[in-house]
Protein backbone atom coordinates (compact mmCIF):
# COMPACT_ATOMS: atom_id res chain seq x y z
CA UNK A 1 0.00 0.00 0.00
CA UNK A 2 1.62 3.54 -0.87
CA UNK A 3 0.40 7.01 -0.45
CA UNK A 4 1.74 10.27 -2.10
CA UNK A 5 3.08 13.04 -0.10
CA UNK A 6 4.35 16.82 -1.12
CA UNK A 7 6.64 19.12 -0.04
CA UNK A 8 5.13 22.02 2.36
CA UNK A 9 6.61 25.91 1.84
CA UNK A 10 9.96 24.03 0.99
CA UNK A 11 10.95 23.14 4.76
CA UNK A 12 12.18 19.54 4.46
CA UNK A 13 9.05 18.10 6.13
CA UNK A 14 6.59 16.11 4.40
CA UNK A 15 2.93 16.25 4.66
CA UNK A 16 1.12 12.86 3.74
CA UNK A 17 -1.98 12.52 2.37
CA UNK A 18 -3.48 10.70 5.20
CA UNK A 19 -2.71 10.74 8.87
CA UNK A 20 -0.34 7.70 8.23
CA UNK A 21 3.55 7.86 8.54
CA UNK A 22 5.16 6.75 5.87
CA UNK A 23 8.72 5.66 6.59
CA UNK A 24 10.08 4.77 3.35
CA UNK A 25 10.27 6.54 0.76
CA UNK A 26 11.04 5.99 -3.59
CA UNK A 27 13.19 8.21 -5.65
CA UNK A 28 11.75 12.07 -6.40
CA UNK A 29 9.13 11.04 -10.05
CA UNK A 30 8.39 13.39 -12.40
CA UNK A 31 4.75 14.73 -12.27
CA UNK A 32 4.74 17.83 -14.19
CA UNK A 33 4.20 20.31 -11.32
CA UNK A 34 7.47 19.23 -9.69
CA UNK A 35 8.38 16.66 -7.06
CA UNK A 36 6.53 13.83 -6.14
CA UNK A 37 7.67 11.48 -3.21
CA UNK A 38 6.12 8.08 -3.21
CA UNK A 39 6.21 6.31 0.17
CA UNK A 40 5.37 3.04 1.72
CA UNK A 41 3.27 3.30 4.66
CA UNK A 42 4.89 0.71 7.66
CA UNK A 43 2.93 1.70 10.50
CA UNK A 44 0.34 4.45 11.73
CA UNK A 45 2.23 4.34 15.10
CA UNK A 46 2.81 7.84 14.59
CA UNK A 47 -0.82 9.21 13.62
CA UNK A 48 -1.32 10.56 17.29
CA UNK A 49 2.39 12.94 16.58
CA UNK A 50 0.01 14.29 13.90
CA UNK A 51 0.37 14.34 9.61
CA UNK A 52 4.18 15.95 9.51
CA UNK A 53 6.99 14.00 9.72
CA UNK A 54 9.38 14.70 12.44
CA UNK A 55 12.62 16.68 12.02
CA UNK A 56 15.06 13.81 13.12
CA UNK A 57 13.46 11.51 10.51
CA UNK A 58 14.99 13.70 7.77
CA UNK A 59 17.91 12.60 5.81
CA UNK A 60 20.39 14.97 4.06
CA UNK A 61 18.75 14.41 0.75
CA UNK A 62 15.39 14.67 1.90
CA UNK A 63 14.72 11.03 2.34
CA UNK A 64 12.50 9.36 5.18
CA UNK A 65 15.16 7.47 7.62
CA UNK A 66 14.86 3.86 7.23
CA UNK A 67 16.30 4.09 10.26
CA UNK A 68 12.87 4.41 11.94
CA UNK A 69 12.54 0.69 12.06
CA UNK A 70 14.08 0.71 15.13
CA UNK A 71 11.22 3.01 16.83
CA UNK A 72 8.55 0.58 15.07
CA UNK A 73 10.05 -2.57 16.26
CA UNK A 74 7.34 -2.14 19.48
CA UNK A 75 4.51 -2.85 16.89
CA UNK A 76 5.02 -4.33 13.25
CA UNK A 77 2.44 -5.33 11.15
CA UNK A 78 1.26 -9.02 12.34
CA UNK A 79 2.83 -8.95 15.85
CA UNK A 80 4.61 -7.52 17.99
CA UNK A 81 8.24 -6.72 17.83
CA UNK A 82 10.98 -6.52 20.24
CA UNK A 83 9.97 -3.70 22.30
CA UNK A 84 6.44 -4.54 22.61
CA UNK A 85 7.41 -7.93 23.75
CA UNK A 86 10.16 -6.87 25.84
CA UNK A 87 7.47 -4.50 27.45
CA UNK A 88 4.90 -7.67 27.65
CA UNK A 89 7.62 -9.59 29.14
CA UNK A 90 8.26 -6.55 32.15
CA UNK A 91 4.48 -6.16 32.57
CA UNK A 92 4.12 -9.97 33.47
CA UNK A 93 6.88 -10.09 35.83
CA UNK A 94 5.81 -6.84 37.80
CA UNK A 95 2.11 -8.65 37.42
CA UNK A 96 3.13 -11.17 38.97
CA UNK A 97 5.32 -9.70 41.85
CA UNK A 98 2.65 -7.83 42.79
CA UNK A 99 -0.15 -10.71 42.98
CA UNK A 100 2.76 -12.24 45.56
CA UNK A 101 3.14 -9.18 47.51
CA UNK A 102 -0.92 -8.46 47.62
CA UNK A 103 -1.19 -12.25 48.56
CA UNK A 104 1.87 -11.59 51.72
CA UNK A 105 0.46 -7.76 52.41
CA UNK A 106 -2.78 -8.04 52.26
CA UNK A 107 -4.01 -11.26 52.53
CA UNK A 108 -1.63 -12.42 55.27
CA UNK A 109 0.02 -15.31 53.62
CA UNK A 110 3.70 -16.49 54.52
CA UNK A 111 6.23 -16.98 51.99
CA UNK A 112 8.29 -20.17 52.89
CA UNK A 113 11.83 -20.42 51.93
CA UNK A 114 11.16 -21.80 48.47
CA UNK A 115 8.51 -19.26 47.61
CA UNK A 116 10.75 -16.00 48.10
CA UNK A 117 13.76 -18.39 46.05
CA UNK A 118 10.70 -17.90 43.38
CA UNK A 119 10.81 -14.45 43.30
CA UNK A 120 14.42 -14.14 42.33
CA UNK A 121 13.57 -14.77 38.93
CA UNK A 122 11.42 -11.54 38.48
CA UNK A 123 13.36 -9.39 40.00
CA UNK A 124 16.79 -10.20 37.83
CA UNK A 125 13.62 -10.13 34.91
CA UNK A 126 11.89 -7.11 35.37
CA UNK A 127 15.14 -4.41 34.84
CA UNK A 128 16.74 -6.66 32.10
CA UNK A 129 13.23 -6.62 29.95
CA UNK A 130 13.20 -2.91 31.01
CA UNK A 131 16.93 -2.38 29.19
CA UNK A 132 15.86 -4.75 26.08
CA UNK A 133 12.77 -2.31 25.50
CA UNK A 134 14.83 0.86 25.62
CA UNK A 135 17.46 -0.70 23.65
CA UNK A 136 15.11 -1.87 20.83
CA UNK A 137 13.85 1.51 20.50
CA UNK A 138 17.11 3.23 20.70
CA UNK A 139 19.41 1.58 18.55
CA UNK A 140 21.08 -1.70 20.35
CA UNK A 141 21.84 -4.20 17.62
CA UNK A 142 20.09 -7.09 16.96
CA UNK A 143 22.30 -9.45 19.21
CA UNK A 144 22.50 -7.68 22.03
CA UNK A 145 18.15 -7.73 21.73
CA UNK A 146 18.16 -11.82 21.46
CA UNK A 147 20.98 -11.94 24.14
CA UNK A 148 18.96 -9.88 26.66
CA UNK A 149 15.80 -12.17 25.31
CA UNK A 150 17.81 -15.48 25.91
CA UNK A 151 18.71 -14.39 29.32
CA UNK A 152 15.22 -14.20 30.71
CA UNK A 153 14.13 -17.47 28.30
CA UNK A 154 16.77 -19.55 30.98
CA UNK A 155 15.58 -17.28 33.95
CA UNK A 156 12.05 -18.10 33.40
CA UNK A 157 12.89 -22.13 32.92
CA UNK A 158 14.89 -22.31 35.63
CA UNK A 159 11.73 -20.53 37.92
CA UNK A 160 9.43 -22.88 36.40
CA UNK A 161 11.33 -26.06 37.25
CA UNK A 162 11.54 -24.28 41.06
CA UNK A 163 7.91 -24.07 41.07
CA UNK A 164 7.13 -27.85 39.61
CA UNK A 165 10.02 -29.20 42.54
CA UNK A 166 7.49 -26.65 44.88
CA UNK A 167 4.48 -28.23 43.78
CA UNK A 168 5.41 -31.71 43.90
CA UNK A 169 6.55 -31.02 47.36
CA UNK A 170 2.94 -30.05 48.78
CA UNK A 171 1.73 -32.62 46.92
CA UNK A 172 4.13 -35.29 48.73
CA UNK A 173 5.66 -36.50 45.54
CA UNK A 174 8.98 -36.21 46.83
CA UNK A 175 10.54 -34.62 49.76
CA UNK A 176 11.01 -31.00 50.39
CA UNK A 177 14.15 -29.08 51.88
CA UNK A 178 15.29 -30.22 55.16
CA UNK A 179 15.25 -26.69 56.33
CA UNK A 180 11.20 -26.16 55.07
CA UNK A 181 9.97 -29.68 55.43
CA UNK A 182 9.53 -33.02 56.88
CA UNK A 183 10.73 -33.44 60.62
CA UNK A 184 12.15 -30.11 61.94
CA UNK A 185 12.40 -31.01 65.83
CA UNK A 186 15.69 -30.73 66.96
CA UNK A 187 16.07 -31.73 70.72
CA UNK A 188 19.78 -32.05 71.26
CA UNK A 189 19.85 -28.47 73.19
CA UNK A 190 18.10 -25.89 74.89
CA UNK A 191 14.43 -25.75 76.07
CA UNK A 192 12.00 -27.54 72.56
CA UNK A 193 9.09 -24.28 73.84
CA UNK A 194 12.05 -22.02 73.88
CA UNK A 195 13.43 -22.63 70.98
CA UNK A 196 10.25 -23.21 68.82
CA UNK A 197 9.26 -19.49 70.35
CA UNK A 198 12.31 -17.72 68.74
CA UNK A 199 12.26 -20.21 65.18
CA UNK A 200 9.04 -20.04 63.11
CA UNK A 201 9.52 -21.46 59.92
CA UNK A 202 6.36 -21.61 57.49
CA UNK A 203 6.97 -24.83 56.06
CA UNK A 204 7.55 -25.66 52.42
CA UNK A 205 5.05 -28.58 52.30
CA UNK A 206 2.06 -27.18 53.25
CA UNK A 207 -0.36 -25.05 51.23
CA UNK A 208 -1.44 -22.22 52.25
CA UNK A 209 -4.10 -21.50 49.22
CA UNK A 210 -5.59 -22.84 45.97
CA UNK A 211 -7.15 -22.38 43.57
CA UNK A 212 -8.77 -25.12 40.43
CA UNK A 213 -6.69 -27.52 42.35
CA UNK A 214 -3.47 -25.32 41.79
CA UNK A 215 -1.04 -23.54 44.41
CA UNK A 216 0.67 -20.62 44.21
CA UNK A 217 3.80 -22.45 43.34
CA UNK A 218 2.01 -24.29 40.67
CA UNK A 219 0.81 -20.79 39.28
CA UNK A 220 3.95 -19.70 39.59
CA UNK A 221 5.52 -22.58 37.20
CA UNK A 222 2.99 -22.08 34.45
CA UNK A 223 3.42 -18.02 34.06
CA UNK A 224 7.61 -18.67 34.19
CA UNK A 225 6.64 -20.80 31.38
CA UNK A 226 4.30 -18.15 29.59
CA UNK A 227 6.96 -15.16 30.42
CA UNK A 228 9.83 -17.73 28.88
CA UNK A 229 7.56 -18.42 25.67
CA UNK A 230 7.18 -14.48 25.23
CA UNK A 231 10.76 -14.35 25.87
CA UNK A 232 11.50 -16.85 22.87
CA UNK A 233 9.52 -14.72 20.61
CA UNK A 234 11.48 -11.54 21.43
CA UNK A 235 14.54 -13.61 20.71
CA UNK A 236 12.85 -14.46 16.91
CA UNK A 237 11.82 -10.80 16.77
CA UNK A 238 15.11 -9.44 17.67
CA UNK A 239 17.01 -11.62 14.86
CA UNK A 240 14.08 -10.75 12.22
Amino acid sequence: MNTVAKRRDYSHRLVPVNRMCAIREQPPLDSGNGPVYQAFIEHDLFRKAGPTFPDHARQPDGAVSTGLNSTFNAARPGGLGAAGLAWTVLALAFATLAGAWFFELAIGLKPCPLCLEQRYAYYVALPLAAMVAFGATHGTTPRTLALGFAVIVLLMLANAAIGAFHSGVEWGFWPGPSDCSGPMIDLRAGSLLERLDKVKVVRCDEVQWRFIGLSLAGYNALISLGIAAVAVLGVRAARA
